[in-house]
C-alpha cells in the first residue's frame, strides 16, 4: 500500500465541529493514510522488535458527544488490542504529527515496566536522542523536551509508572504541522523509521527482551 503525504487539510479536520462531521472527515481524510503507514511499518517494527506486530487504527467507537482531538494507527504484539500493551502509535493532532513509543493506563503491568526502565535509567538518558520528547498523557498534546530532562525527573516519570494507578508514560518525535506537511513520502517514512530504531529498545525492555 503506497503511503501518502500529510497535508494541512488533515490537520484541520480536527477544526470541524461536531462529532459526526469530525468523524466523517476523518474517515475520508486521515484513516486511509493511517490505514497505509500501518501496513507500511507494521514488517519494520515486526523486524525491528522480533515480535509479529499487528495494526489497529482508532475508531473512536464509544465517543457519543466530543468529537476526537487526534487520531492515531497503533502498532502492538497482539492482533486483538494494543491498549493494555506497550506499543507504538504513528498520529495526528491538529497542531503536529506524533510518532510514539506508548504504556498507557490500561497497560496491567506497568510496575513491573516501570522498574525494568529505572534499572536502565543512565543509558536511557544518554541514548534516547536530545530532541525527542516524553509525555505523561496520552489525552493532551503538550510534551516534554528530552534535553530538558535530568536523570532525576526522567527517574520520577518511571517511580510515577509503578505507583500511581493511572500513570502514563510516552516516549518519540513530533513534527510541527508546518513541517509535516513539507515532506514527501519518501521523507516522511525515513523520519518515521528512524524514531522507531530508536524507540525499539524501549520496547524491548517493556516487553522483557
Amino acid at each position: 500500500m503506497e503511503v501518502t503525504r500529510f497535508t494541512n487539510e488533515d490537520f484541520d479536520v480536527f477544526t470541524i465541529d461536531g462529532l459526526d462531521p469530525r468523524m466523517e472527515a476523518l474517515k475520508m481524510k486521515i484513516r486511509p493514510k493511517l490505514e497505509s503507514l500501518g501496513q507500511y511499518f507494521a514488517p519494520t517494527l515486526t523486524t525491528l522488535t522480533g515480535d509479529e506486530m499487528f495494526v489497529h487504527v482508532a475508531k473512536h467507537a464509544r465517543r457519543t458527544v466530543h468529537p476526537p482531538k487526534d487520531t492515531w494507527v497503533a502498532f502492538a504484539n497482539n492482533p486483538r488490542g494494543y491498549k493494555m500493551l506497550p506499543h507504538f502509535q504513528i498520529g495526528l493532532w491538529e497542531t503536529h504529527l506524533f510518532i510514539w513509543f506508548a504504556v498507557i493506563y490500561e497497560a496491567p503491568h506497568k510496575a513491573e515496566i516501570g522498574k525494568r526502565l529505572s534499572e536502565k535509567l543512565a543509558k536511557i538518558h544518554k541514548d534516547i536522542p536530545k530532541n525527542f520528547v516524553w509525555s505523561m498523557d496520552h489525552t493532551k498534546p503538550e510534551t516534554i523536551q528530552n534535553e530538558t530532562l535530568s536523570k532525576e525527573e526522567l527517574q520520577a516519570m518511571f517511580d510515577r509508572l509503578q505507583t500511581v494507578k493511572k500513570a502514563e508514560l510516552l516516549c518519540g518525535y513530533v513534527i510541527d504541522r508546518n513541517d509535516a506537511i513539507q515532506l514527501n513520502s519518501e521523507q516522511l517514512i525515513s523520519k518515521i523509521q528512524k524514531v522507531f530504531e530508536s524507540l525499539t529498545p524501549l520496547f524491548n525492555l517493556a516487553v522483557k527482551k
